[in-house]
């Protein structure tokens, strides 16, 4: 059997969405920025898709800016709100110990000019609080960015709250939304969210588009120079096919995003019953306040690439953990901002799920695992000598 367990890396487009790529890369191949009726149908296509987005997000069409994916969008919230800041004398930042590397390594970059940045501890599930964030933000904040859900561990933050906390302070916030957008409702003005940012691959639309949902009001500052395309903040050519795909994606996947939860969520709470029998193994982030897809798991005694290794041959597509840290060597971030030691953090495995899956997969997922487990555990001198007591167990 042929499992695909790994949806947070990346999706299969939906139908839907390949017939509309299609259609425009055979019809709408004109350059939206061209005056002549070939570039002005380009032009309608481009407005089309962003007015479908903003229906979704609860947003005005002319505050989504499209970018090549959520990394660059995440880039370009950060830095827009550090010039920003750094006009008013504010250069202090509050995120979270776990975000995705486009966020910590953006803020690295920011420290090293002189940017005061202030990483929230996540504790053992993962969850932070909006008080948190309260007691965080100085007279000196520009900016909290905190990822709306955790791509390894797929804890859900509490989004609403920490907004609602951010407007009253009046200080910007940003949330990383790329493995919440189709996958969990969605609305910026309800949820006091200033900027957000997301990938088309996520939710069933190709890769190589995403987009920078920026409030009215809020300058942004261009990664890229050149052209005066997406209004003089994203200079380039739009990629009108990716764009357009990336809409109906988000628009289909919306539209079925009840029922969606619904069958997921029960798949996954079926997957963590199973693999919880495991002995020796436990489940990374928050139970209940979880996407519907994830299951995260540590199991002490193996390596995680080992098992990676032995899934793939049984026909299992899984992770250890964000893909875009899969060729690393050294233990998942997100796991040891949870507090797993380094020695349990390499013994992780991410399974994510989407409504395509089906309960004879998962059965056939718990079955797979326990058995590789099972047999790197009976090869593995760690094992031996904790089974002998030569070791203390930490996960009991």
């Amino acid at each position: 059997m042929k499992v695909y367990a790994d949806n947070a890396a990346t999706t299969r487009m939906s139908e839907k969405a390949i017939r509309d790529m299609l259609f425009h890369l055979n019809n709408t191949y004109g350059n939206p920025s061209s005056l002549h009726s070939t570039g002005q149908r380009a032009q309608e296509a481009l407005s089309q898709a962003r007015r479908k987005i903003a229906t979704v997000l609860n947003c005005y069409p002319d505050e989504i800016i499209f970018t090549s994916g959520g990394s660059e969008a995440d880039n370009q919230a950060i830095l827009s709100a550090a010039e920003i800041g750094k006009k008013k004398g504010k250069k202090h930042i509050i995120s979270t110990a776990f975000e995705h590397h486009a966020i910590l390594h953006t803020l690295d970059r920011l420290k090293a000019e002189g940017f005061d940045i202030t990483l929230l501890p996540v504790g053992e599930k993962g969850l932070i609080s909006p008080q948190q964030v309260a007691d965080a933000i100085r007279e000196d904040t520009c900016l909290v960015s905190v990822m709306y859900a955790n791509n390894e561990i797929g804890t859900v933050q509490p989004i609403s709250e920490i907004g609602a906390v951010c407007r009253e302070k009046g200080v910007l916030f940003h949330t990383d939304a790329v493995q919440v957008a189709g996958h969990l409702h969605i609305d910026v003005k309800a949820q006091n969210i200033d900027m957000l940012s997301m990938a088309g691959h996520k939710f069933h639309g190709p890769k190589g588009v995403g987009l920078l949902y920026a409030r009215r009001g809020i300058k942004i500052t261009p990664l890229i120079d050149g052209g005066s395309q997406e209004k003089g903040k994203r200079a380039g050519t739009e990629n009108i096919p990716a764009i357009a795909a990336m809409a109906t994606a988000l628009v289909e996947a919306n539209e079925n995003i009840d029922a969606y939860i619904e069958k997921v969520s029960a798949l996954r709470d079926r997957l963590i019953a199973g693999l919880s029998e495991i002995p020796h193994s436990v489940l990374n982030g928050d139970p209940v306040n979880r996407l519907p897809g994830n299951v995260n798991f540590c199991f002490e005694g193996i390596e995680g690439e080992s098992m990676l290794l032995l899934l793939d041959d049984k026909g299992v597509s899984a992770s250890s953990g964000s893909a875009c840290t899969s060729g690393s060597l050294d233990p998942s971030h997100v796991l040891l901002a949870i507090g797993r030691p380094h020695e349990i953090a390499h013994g992780s495995l991410r399974l994510t799920l989407s409504e395509d899956n089906t309960e004879e997969e998962v059965d056939y997922l718990i079955r797979t695992v326990k058995e590789t487990v099972e047999y790197l555990r009976k090869m593995s001198p760690v094992w031996r000598k904790l089974e002998s007591g030569q070791q203390e167990f930490i996960i009991k």
